[in-house]
């Protein structure tokens, strides 16, 4: 979308040349990108996409991501027209509206289910390991980590896990579109694909997430269809792409850095502690809210209906907000809900726990198993960013 006129409200100082999809040297750094915000107001606009402002300190963006009393989740992102056609449930909800359906959506996550996956998920981080052995090296986007998270997320729901191929360009497109389809396109082809195991879910509830999530009533009553496939529309999107960027960016810090690689080598226990840490340094979920009354940001009008798009790598990189940021601490000891690499407030992400253990599996299996690794020498890694900015290339070398 072209760049818009600049509103009377926003002071010329606050505006800034910025796309939050293609951040300037994103394709090379996403991190460094978005960090060249920090240092300046923490509070900036941009005439792309429609024009927005960006929350651009770590203060902003974590004090505005959980006030969901001056600023609504229903916009749910910049793109136009993405929030009103999407319509997901919980996610776009906001108390005390949406308690009752995100309490059914916790519940159908509840600890013994997250836990009970585990099994599966080292049985298929080992069967992808097996494949990749001997080879002296491997792309780790396609050839795993785009793989491996959404696998697991299609058994959990339970669809065929082998309808990965058609179902992960929606959840690109939904995070990182690149114009090819539109937004009505996109959730018609989610839902279309979804309806059958919807109405079979609500008809006859099984043992898998949704069946688990729809068997909650609420507020005393059943589910409308209308709900059930907001909500399955909305956990099948949340499923098919975070994972796969935190799992990329994790393997990525350990090739480039040996020496962290060696030291969980040599005690998996660290690797819990670790994950929690490389969540921190490396988080890539952005949200957006809606202003739903004017009020004062960082010094200056925020206007009702203006959007706020907020970064979590905004947060987490912040020196104001944490000891050196930048530096991976294994020992750092910050629990996961002080970052915002899963969100805060009311709409901190519901598969948390969920990716935790995957990442944690994954590690494990992979430093037991593989040699030591490092990075293309003549390949770099390409990001491209996004609401949730990804590696779109991870080139790994290892001896055979």
């Amino acid at each position: 979308m072209s760049a818009q006129p600049i509103p009377d409200h926003v002071p010329a100082d606050r505006v800034v040349d910025f796309n939050v999809f293609a951040p300037p040297g994103g394709e090379q750094d996403f991190f460094a990108a978005w960090k060249s915000l920090l240092g300046g107001p923490g509070l900036v606009w941009t005439t792309e996409n429609g024009g927005h402002w960006i929350g651009a300190c770590g203060e902003v963006v974590r004090s505005l991501w959980g006030d969901a009393e001056r600023f609504s989740n229903e916009a749910l992102a910049v793109t136009p027209g993405l929030g009103e056609v999407m319509e997901f449930i919980p996610l776009q909800q906001d108390p005390p509206e949406h308690k009752p359906f995100r309490m059914a959506v916790m519940k159908g996550f509840a600890n013994n289910h997250v836990v009970a996956m585990e099994p599966l998920v080292r049985e298929q981080a080992r069967l992808l390991i097996e494949g990749l052995m001997g080879k002296g090296g491997c792309e780790f986007m396609s050839q795993f980590a785009e793989i491996l998270p959404i696998h697991i997320f299609l058994t959990l729901i339970g669809v065929p896990p082998e309808d990965r191929a058609k179902l992960r360009p929606l959840g690109q497109q939904l995070t990182r579109p690149d114009g090819s389809m539109t937004v009505v396109e996109l959730r018609d082809a989610a839902d279309a694909y979804l309806e059958p195991y919807i109405r079979e879910r609500l008809a006859n509830p099984g043992s898998d997430l949704f069946s688990r999530i729809l068997s909650v009533p609420i507020e005393g009553r059943a589910w409308t269809f209308d709900e059930a496939q907001r909500m399955c529309r909305n956990l099948l999107f949340g499923g098919l792409d975070t994972v796969v960027a935190m799992m990329g960016n994790m393997i990525m810090h350990l090739a480039r850095h040996p020496d962290d690689q060696e030291y969980l080598r040599e005690d998996a226990s660290r690797i819990p502690a670790a994950v929690d840490e490389l969540m921190r340094r490396y988080p890539t979920v952005s949200v957006t809210r809606n202003c739903v009354e004017t009020t004062e940001v960082d010094g200056v009008e925020v206007r009702e209906g203006d959007l706020i798009y907020l970064p979590s790598v905004l947060h987490n990189l912040d020196p104001a907000c944490f000891d050196d940021p930048e530096n991976v601490d294994f020992d750092r000891g910050l629990s996961p809900v002080r970052h915002t690499t899963m969100g805060v407030g009311p709409h901190r992400c519901v598969g948390a726990g969920l990716a935790r253990l995957e990442a944690i599996v994954v590690l494990e299996e992979w430093l037991a198993h593989m040699p030591h690794f490092s990075l293309a020498e003549d390949v770099q890694p390409t990001f491209r960013g996004g609401n949730v900015g990804s590696l779109l290339q991870l080139e790994l070398r290892w001896a055979e």
